[in-house]
């Protein structure tokens, strides 16, 4: 009998504590609610404003002068690649200190449709990965301002530089 007691005594009690749900928000629920309230009035309120969209200026005619042709000097050999297409200036894309991880990014952008090569520099012993190589400094610029366009969520890729091969 005092088993069957404390059984229905406890199931009582759980019971109770149960099935009672206050009918109040914690306060941080009712703070939550109301933060959440005023973040989506916010959003919509900048979802109606008015944006002014600046027109295009066509870049055919620019001058010379707008393209950075900043560069790095280094003398560097070629690693691997098509025999003769290392000039003067080259776009790098990425350093390795590992050739492997250098060939890997050559070859994703050979399935892209460059002419990638990889250089070595003898003295740091860094692979260079080279996605353009020109005659001219300027050329090179365009190329390299191009890359960065054609892969604006590749951080690394916006990096870019350009080498001067001495």
């Amino acid at each position: 009998m005092k088993k069957l007691f404390v059984i229905a005594f406890a199931a009582c009690v759980a019971f109770s504590f149960t099935s009672c749900k206050s009918s109040k928000n914690s306060a941080y629920k009712t703070a939550y609610d109301e933060a959440r309230q005023a973040e989506l009035a916010e959003g919509d309120a900048q979802m109606s404003e008015a944006v002014d969209i600046a027109p295009v200026a066509s870049s055919t005619n620019a001058a010379k002068t707008d393209v950075d042709t900043t560069y790095r000097t280094e003398k560097v050999v070629l690693s691997s690649g098509s025999e003769g297409s290392l000039k003067a200036f080259s776009v790098v894309c990425g350093s390795y200190s590992r050739k492997e991880g250098a060939e890997n990014i050559r070859q994703a952008l050979v399935d892209e449709g460059y002419n990638a090569i990889v250089v070595q520099n003898p003295s740091s012993g860094l692979y260079r990965v080279v996605c353009a190589s020109c005659d001219t400094k300027e050329e090179a610029a365009v190329i390299r301002d191009k890359f960065k366009a054609d892969h604006p969520r590749n951080n690394d890729y916006q990096k870019a530089w350009l080498l001067y091969n001495k």
